[in-house]
């Protein structure tokens, strides 16, 4: 029985991976995590046998065309596209590590305005296929081995439910009290405590609709272009036209 995690950046990858490597849940599946970067992916199948391959930054067809053994699970994680383009803005630009192209984007959001950083993220992201990433997931057929989720659900007020339900499809099934025990020791006010003050982005806190403090009618525009359909793909609101009144509205927690 092999899981795999897949998912686009700034969808809580870290929290997801801090989930299923820690003992409890450990314990109720058996399964130890593995993440192939740490070995250069030299695994010919990605990921060893019984084991739960994290954070895997796949498109659909890349996914359904690496070889898997008959007993496998798979789940994707997706968020707001607006959402990910502001995480990813304040992320890239302040506290994200070094790997990938990390540096190279850092240096040009720092040279830019928030506006002009934020119109050259989506861009950016585009070219990298990130929106078409998630689209290539929303689209596909469905099938028993594999769920979608979204990151709004999996850290908001159901979240207890919603992580259940996602360990459920993964065959794992942990009691509610160690269930709770889990959730409560990776918050993200306690990771944030843990790496200290200022150390950590207040995007990662969970905060949905943040996009609306960001996003003017210029990036609405550019970010439409980029992602199409997307949003209704996804099933999130669609404004067509966002008025002064409503782009400066308060995010709500």
């Amino acid at each position: 029985m092999n899981i795999y995690h897949c998912a686009v950046r700034k969808t809580a990858s870290q929290w997801i991976k801090s989930l299923f490597s820690d003992p409890i849940a450990y314990r109720y599946s058996g399964l130890l995590t593995y993440d192939p970067r740490f070995y250069n992916w030299s695994h010919p199948r990605v990921c060893p046998p019984n084991r739960i391959a994290l954070s895997l930054f796949f498109s659909r067809k890349r996914f359904d065309t690496t070889p898997k053994p008959d007993a496998h699970r798979a789940f994707f994680v997706y968020r707001d596209p607006r959402d990910l383009v502001v995480s990813s803005y304040f992320s890239t630009k302040d506290s994200h590590g070094p790997m990938g192209d990390v540096l190279e984007v850092r240096r040009n959001l720092r040279e830019k305005s928030k506006k002009d950083g934020l119109l050259y993220l989506v861009d950016h992201l585009a070219r990298k296929g990130t929106f078409n990433a998630v689209r290539s997931w929303v689209k596909a057929p469905s099938t028993a081995e594999v769920a979608l989720f979204r990151y709004e659900d999996l850290v908001g007020p159901d979240q207890a439910a919603q992580v259940d339900r996602l360990f459920r499809h993964c065959g794992i099934i942990v009691p509610p009290a160690e269930m709770a025990t889990l959730l409560d020791r990776y918050s993200f006010g306690r990771m944030n405590d843990k790496k200290g003050a200022g150390a950590v982005s207040h995007y990662r806190k969970g905060e949905a609709g943040d996009w609306r403090n960001h996003f003017d009618d210029d990036i609405t525009e550019a970010f439409n272009r980029a992602t199409g359909n997307l949003l209704t793909l996804l099933g999130y609101d669609e404004p067509a036209a966002l008025s002064e009144t409503e782009l400066r509205r308060p995010a709500t927690t």
